[in-house]
């Protein structure tokens, strides 16, 4: 296992990676998006010794040809070509494996590049390739390969050719018109029959991208109602009504994806772990996460390693 870094822009991406864009007008720290070959990273690639990284951005990876194995969050995933796999920001992530063969489109973004286009229209999370309880990926059918592809070609040449706020305006556009056609897709392959989001839906999405950037300092119920301007009852009972589980499950299981991800992918020990995730002390976060496992933290390292 190696250390976690953190990932916060594409200069910080560029040093990971060890490349340099080509034509391409460099990206500044904020209002960022940009698209790179797969070709060109695979050299920095070191399979199996990879370090965990934690991006502050959305990725998107469109495998064409070729094989990659990456771990993100406490799940390992193998994917194929015709495949596209999605890692939502600050998501604890690792590369395992890219083959030597590998092609296709690496695409980073922040929240801010994407929201100039079409401001408090549409939010990323809703996307469900973005969301921490729906699978990270698409296997996408030959002609739809051929779209994406063709998608990802052209927003990276006219990124490359933008010389004028209304030629960066044309690439935000492309971006957005990207994230809809996959959104139909995933919406397809998952048999959705409304991928439209009524109020109460909406409130359950706000609340689970509450949890997954506060989860480590807000624990109660209280605490997120007021973010979103309800009351803790009809939060609770709204979150019941619409997944069958109370809304501290899911902070609770936020944490345990968390600690799960760290026991995993980090060589930190328990008390470092716990104090990560805000707990008082080891032996209580040691008591939390037997209670929902069955196991203690280092059993599951351990049973996960053995297992590996």
């Amino acid at each position: 296992m190696q250390s976690t870094i953190n990932i916060k822009n594409p200069r910080d991406f560029k040093v990971h990676f060890a490349y340099e864009t080509r034509q391409c007008q460099a990206s500044t720290d904020t209002a960022f998006m940009e698209v790179v070959p797969l070709e060109k990273l695979r050299p920095s690639v070191k399979n199996g010794n990879q370090p965990s990284d934690r991006r502050n951005f959305y990725t998107m990876v469109l495998i064409t040809a070729g094989t990659a194995r990456e771990t993100i969050g406490h799940r390992s995933y193998t994917f194929e070509a015709g495949s596209i796999y999605f890692i939502p920001e600050n998501t604890l992530h690792a590369t395992e494996y890219w083959s030597p063969d590998i092609k296709g489109f690496h695409c980073i973004f922040d929240t801010d590049y994407f929201l100039l286009c079409l401001r408090n229209q549409v939010k990323l999370h809703h996307y469900p390739f973005f969301q921490p309880d729906k699978p990270p990926f698409l296997r996408l059918s030959a002609t739809a390969v051929g779209q994406i592809t063709a998608l990802f070609s052209k927003m990276n040449t006219e990124y490359c050719r933008r010389k004028t706020m209304n030629d960066d305006l044309l690439v935000r556009l492309y971006l957005n018109v990207m994230l809809i056609e996959l959104e139909r897709l995933y919406a397809h392959l998952q048999q959705a029959k409304d991928t439209a989001i009524p109020r109460r839906q909406l409130l359950v999405a706000q609340f689970k991208k509450l949890v997954a950037q506060h989860y480590a300092d807000k624990r109660r119920i209280s605490d997120y109602a007021a973010m979103l301007f309800v009351t803790p009852g009809y939060l609770n009972d709204t979150i019941r009504e619409q997944t069958g589980k109370s809304a501290s499950y899911y902070i609770q299981e936020q944490l345990l994806l968390e600690a799960k991800a760290q026991l995993v992918q980090t060589e930190q020990t328990i008390s470092q772990i716990s104090l990560n995730l805000s707990f008082s002390d080891s032996s209580y976060f040691c008591r939390f996460f037997r209670k929902h496992t069955g196991s203690s933290p280092e059993q599951y390292r351990q049973h996960i390693f053995h297992r590996v």
